[in-house]
């Protein structure tokens, strides 16, 4: 971080405020403790902490100035305070100036799962030939989205941004702020039921469909899903001119002909507006070789090369919390760990399932799930969660672990044989699993977010301290997938 982001007089312009002193700012942050010297602060009010509390040490930690909504005790008479009614207002003004200064193409990526994973690969695939600019993370709702904006450098050459949303009427102000050039809608799956019950995943596909709202030019979408021609319809009413499906449907512009699903990556063939391409994704899972199409066709809307992005691909690995490989020691020598705690729905389970299967344990090891309630499901979510005992079966999962009351009806369903062990809640089930493991063991942790499945990822990699990714893995039997 060198360039100059923003000068004061650009911010107070933006915001409609006075007093600038002449200085720059490299960044924008909104958290104190992660703040570099040189970013604006941006003092946030939020259900358990007030930014306001911490704005002395943002400037102690070299913020230039502060946004602020009321001067902070402790610091009436400082000069660096930038003064507005309302900060969460001000960080979208600042992104919605930053969005009208741009220089560069933006893409924005929704979708009920593997939106993280597609904005990081689309990140990886522009950056290999201009410099691109994309939300850190899961920074996907009405304080993400326009914090990435603020950030945004005036020459980037490309821009990604992952939009989500778990009530309707969240995802239009969202894409105002961004204004995409192309779109990507990954699927509509049965995720946030809970917060849609009179109109279930049409109610959804709504949602998603407020993706379109601010115009743009291309419009990527699953093929394979059922709600392709509803949202192409959107897409063409809302001023898109070129709508892509992607998947393995036989009328896909860009179609999945063949994928090789190994311990650590994916080999793909593809067909790419008639031409028959292949290549390999360093991260496994059918999965990611479905949404690498849509990575592939949002690289060709945008102007981009296809040959840096099919290179880059090849060093695409899980996001944290997404299938991160570990290996921790246990009994009697290391297991594999599949970090894939940040988020679950039925179908993200299923493809999870599908990668453990496709991983060999060592001599002597077992496929071990280790899994957390899916939340937001609404009523049908005790079946949803008894239903995922065939896909475990079927994957050759040995053993499984559960906890939550949810997933209580899934450990009812399960054959004798696979009961690992269920507990209320995941810090009862950690040491339950971490005293089962033993060497040669491959184990998959994964839930929603709020059943805090990372605590038992945290149990496990605190035996040796390990705290980052370990793609490294044993030998492991391939998975074939054709379609068509």
């Amino acid at each position: 971080m060198s360039a100059v982001l923003w000068t004061a007089e650009q911010v107070a312009e933006a915001l409609g405020t006075a007093g600038a002193d002449g200085w720059t700012a490299r960044g924008v942050s909104i958290d104190s403790r992660t703040l570099e010297s040189g970013e604006l602060f941006v003092a946030l009010a939020g259900p358990r902490h007030d930014g306001h509390d911490h704005v002395g040490a943002a400037l102690s930690a070299g913020a230039p100035a502060a946004i602020v909504a009321r001067t902070p005790a402790g610091l009436p008479n400082c000069d660096r305070l930038i003064v507005v009614p309302d900060t969460l207002d001000a960080l979208r003004r600042l992104g919605k100036t930053a969005r009208s200064r741009a220089a560069g193409r933006l893409a924005a990526v929704t979708g009920s799962v593997g939106k993280t994973g597609t904005k990081e690969a689309l990140r990886l695939a522009l950056a290999a030939q201009g410099e691109t600019h994309a939300s850190l993370g899961s920074f996907n709702n009405h304080v993400g989205v326009p914090l990435t904006l603020a950030r945004l450098p005036v020459d980037a050459a490309y821009a990604v941004f992952e939009i989500g949303m778990n009530h309707v009427g969240e995802i239009e102000p969202l894409v105002r702020l961004v204004r995409p050039h192309v779109v990507i809608v990954t699927n509509v799956e049965p995720v946030h039921l809970e917060f849609f019950p009179d109109n279930g995943l049409d109610g959804i596909a709504e949602a998603k469909a407020e993706i379109f709202e601010a115009g743009g030019e291309t419009a990527v979408l699953n093929r394979d899903n059922a709600y392709f021609d509803f949202l192409a319809a959107r897409a063409r009413s809302r001023g898109f001119t070129h709508v892509i499906g992607f998947g393995a449907h036989d009328t896909a512009d860009a179609r999945l002909l063949d994928a090789v699903v190994g311990p650590v990556d994916t080999n793909v063939v593809a067909a790419l507006d008639g031409r028959r391409v292949t290549y390999r994704i360093g991260a496994a899972g059918l999965h990611w070789a479905l949404n690498s199409l849509a990575v592939l066709a949002a690289v060709n809307a945008l102007g981009a090369d296809l040959g840096p992005a099919l290179s880059a691909l090849e060093r695409m690995t899980p996001p944290k919390g997404r299938g991160q490989r570990h290996h921790v020691p246990c009994r009697g020598g290391t297991c594999e760990l599949i970090d894939d705690a940040y988020n679950a729905s039925p179908v993200s389970m299923r493809a999870a399932f599908a990668v453990l299967g496709a991983i060999a344990p060592g001599r002597g090891g077992r496929r071990i799930a280790v899994l957390g309630d899916m939340l937001e499901l609404g009523p049908d979510s005790p079946r949803m969660h008894a239903d995922l005992a065939g896909a475990l079966v079927a994957q050759g999962v040995d053993l499984v672990f559960t906890c939550g009351r949810l997933m209580s009806e899934l450990d009812a369903a399960l054959p004798h044989r696979l009961r690992g062990a269920h507990a209320v809640d995941s810090r009862e089930l950690a040491p339950l699993v971490k005293g089962a493991l033993r060497a040669g063991d491959v184990v998959l942790v994964k839930g929603s977010l709020g059943s805090r499945m990372g605590h038992v990822v945290e149990t496990l990699l605190a035996a040796n301290g390990n705290s980052g990714g370990d793609d490294t893995a044993r030998t492991a039997r391939a998975s074939r997938v054709v379609n068509g």
